[in-house]
Order: structure tokens, then sequence, then C-alpha cells
């Protein structure tokens, strides 16, 4: 097992991070989300932040996505200060998050909710009619990409499958392209199979250099067998760093709740 006191310490190593956000405060009106938490998210990481509820890791990654400012803190990327004021700031920094609700129109089809509010059209000339046509190929493209090929395009959202709405709701994270991708819950509510087909969806994306912010309550399974780096938050602040390979479940668990680790194994 490896534990840092230095959230991210050891990716300092391996060049400047995609994102590196130090000592962030955050609190609403009385209450102290945040109180001097850190992260980094290096290219090709998959990175998970867990902690019970309250601990602040939902604060952390929607300050990260432009959701909530922060009172104080460093928050750079690619070594540069970042000016994040709202979710648009965020993408055009190249920063897109996927929502526990995945916020799918159930009616539409893949495509349509790929460009759902993004939508290609043509010039006004035209009535600026929906591009159907460049827009499958575009969708095409990204499922391809992802090894989601045989998955249907026309098929209304609200007829899949959990995991394959969830794969839907990823394919519509990266196809601009995107620098890092947040994942809110990515494996609640999911079958073991689905759940392992988006575990290998989301390694294949690190793979190919995105940095990956995860946020998860699914320690035993998902968070210590699929992702590279653990950040154990307790009470808005860094309770413990691990690296994923060298842990186990309990140790996680034991991190967020700040007991005698001999005690809670033990029983």
């Amino acid at each position: 097992m490896s534990v840092s006191n230095n959230p991210g310490g050891s990716s300092q190593k391996r060049g400047v991070p995609l994102i590196s956000m130090r000592n962030i405060q955050k609190s609403f009106g009385s209450v102290h989300a945040l109180r001097g938490a850190s992260v980094d998210v290096h290219a090709g990481e998959i990175v998970a932040l867990v902690g019970d509820n309250g601990a602040g890791k939902s604060t952390l990654v929607k300050v990260m996505a432009g959701v909530h400012g922060f009172d104080s803190g460093d928050y750079e990327i690619d070594g540069v200060p970042a000016k994040i004021n709202n979710p648009s700031d965020a993408t055009a920094y190249g920063i897109q998050t996927v929502y526990q609700d995945l916020s799918l129109c159930n009616n539409l089809d893949a495509v349509q909710n790929l460009f759902l509010g993004r939508e290609m059209t043509g010039s006004g000339w035209f009535g600026r009619r929906i591009k159907r046509a460049e827009c499958e190929v575009r969708a095409r493209e990204v499922m391809t990409r992802m090894r989601l090929g045989n998955l249907s395009l026309t098929r209304p959202v609200g007829a899949m499958s959990g995991g394959q709405r969830q794969n839907i709701a990823i394919a519509r994270s990266i196809l601009w392209t995107p620098k890092v991708v947040i994942l809110d819950e990515p494996t609640a509510a999911l079958s073991h199979s689905a759940a392992e087909q988006v575990s290998s969806l989301i390694r294949s994306l690190a793979d190919e250099g995105l940095g990956i912010v995860i946020v998860s309550h699914d320690i035993h399974h998902f968070v210590v067998n699929s992702t590279d780096r653990i950040e154990v938050m307790r009470l808005g602040a860094n309770a413990a760093s691990f690296r994923s390979k060298d842990v186990t479940g309990e140790q996680v668990v034991n991190a967020m709740v700040g007991g005698n680790e001999g005690v809670n194994l033990a029983g």
C-alpha cells in the first residue's frame, strides 16, 4: 500500500498535470464544504475521489467543472492559472462532466442526444436545418473510437439498457475532444457485466491520453480495480492518497471513516 500526505505527490515526477487544484476553500454560509482540498489529474490517469456523504468530493468536482466558484486556493490547467466562472468556461478549457442523472432525453435517439444543444446546422438561408447525415457520421466515428460501433444510433435512448445509456452519456462528453472527463457515479445501478463494460470504456479513454476523474461509492469493486489513484476526502479535506493497485477496499474505507485500521479490520 502506498499512502501519501501530499495528494497527487508521486505524480509530480510525471510532468505538468492537466489539472492541479491546491488548497481549495469553499464555504456555503457557515458551512465549510472544502477546507484546503487538493488534487492533481494527469494525462492517461484515472483518479477516484471517495469519501462519506458530506466529505466534500462532490463540491470539489463541481468547482473543477465550473458549477461552483471557490473562496481561495489555486486552480491550474496545464500549469497555467485557470479562470473558470461557469461550466462554459470549463468546457472551453477541455473539461467535460457526466453527471449521475446522465441528462439524456429518453424520446430522442443516440445521435440527437449526442448533439443535444450543439446541433450541426446549415446556413440561415435554408432555415438552419439540422445536418442529420453529418451528425450521424460524426456520431459513428466517436462510437467506433469507443468500441461501441454495434450500438444503435436510431433507437430511442429510453429503450436502452442502463449500461448503454451510460455509454451514450460518456460518448457525448468526448465528442468535442476534451482533455479531462469527470464522471459522477458511472457504475451506479448497473449490473456487474454492464459495470465492467463501462470500466473497460473508461480505461480505453485514459489509454488515449485523457485525464479521468471519478466520484464513486463502489469502493471494493470499481474504485480499487479500475482506477490508478484514489484520493480520500474527509470533512472537506484530503485524508489519504493511495495507488489503487497497492490498496484494499477495507483500507480505503478505513481512511474514509478515520478509524483505527486494526480495530476496523478485526470487525
